[in-house]
């Protein structure tokens, strides 16, 4: 392994000064990117998916758990799989307590195609919180092109592919606002990462946002996971 040279505490400073320019352009580049995320325009779900949860049968609207936002991690997990998908497994293990994007008015739950008796068996294996939704008797996969229509056994994952969806509900309306896979899934993972691709953001009053949307102060709303106060549903 050939490692980068030893340089003296001066040269190090410089060369960590240089890199640090571009990595706040980058971020700079980020904030932009998260502002046109919410400008993008929305689409009505107007397809009643019905999947099956921990508490029974539930319409896309009831995953939000009376919130304005929900993320769905569309899960790699095939009917006829045993297990679920490594990476999809990686990345959920990163998602950190739910308690800070419910303060944001956000839920967060799973999805996948196999039935909900091998996901929650799953679920209890890994050691996850996180709702977790069977779209076994389900098109919501098929429709937004994560899952094929018809099984193709052999394949990897049953044919099944991840990604991240978005979505702000109105009432008992659901639009769809965002969606991301590969890497731009890898990105993500901390409260704030996840929230930059909400439709209403970190809902801070130093973002770019379009006029009424809701902010508050930087760090104002942040807490220890167990010091927040119930949210109103």
């Amino acid at each position: 392994m050939k490692l980068p040279q030893v340089v003296s505490r001066r040269e190090w400073e410089a060369a960590q000064e240089q890199l640090q320019a571009r990595e706040k352009a980058a971020t700079r580049v980020g904030d932009a990117l998260a502002a046109a995320r919410r400008r993008l325009p929305r689409l009505l779900i107007e397809k009643d998916y019905v999947l099956e949860g921990p508490g029974g049968k539930a319409a896309l609207a009831d995953v939000f758990d009376g919130r304005q936002q929900l993320l769905l991690y569309h899960f790699m997990f095939g009917p006829n799989q045993s297990a679920g998908c490594d990476g999809c497994s990686m990345f959920v293990d990163g998602v950190g307590h739910l308690a800070h994007l419910h303060a944001r008015d956000t839920a967060f739950a799973l999805v996948s195609r196999a039935p909900l008796e091998k996901l929650e068996a799953y679920r209890r294996r890994m050691g996850w919180e996180i709702p977790w939704y069977s779209a076994a008797d389900s098109d919501l996969n098929i429709d937004f092109g994560l899952s094929p229509r018809q099984p193709r056994p052999g394949e990897y994952q049953d044919g099944e592919m991840f990604g991240l969806s978005a979505f702000l509900r109105d009432g008992r309306e659901v639009y769809r606002t965002y969606f991301t896979t590969r890497r731009g899934v890898e990105a993500l993972g901390s409260v704030w990462t996840l929230l930059d691709v909400t439709p209403l953001g970190r809902q801070e009053s130093w973002e770019d946002s379009p006029e009424g949307y809701p902010q508050t102060p930087p760090y104002a709303w942040w807490r220890r996971h167990d010091e927040y106060e119930q949210q109103p549903r």
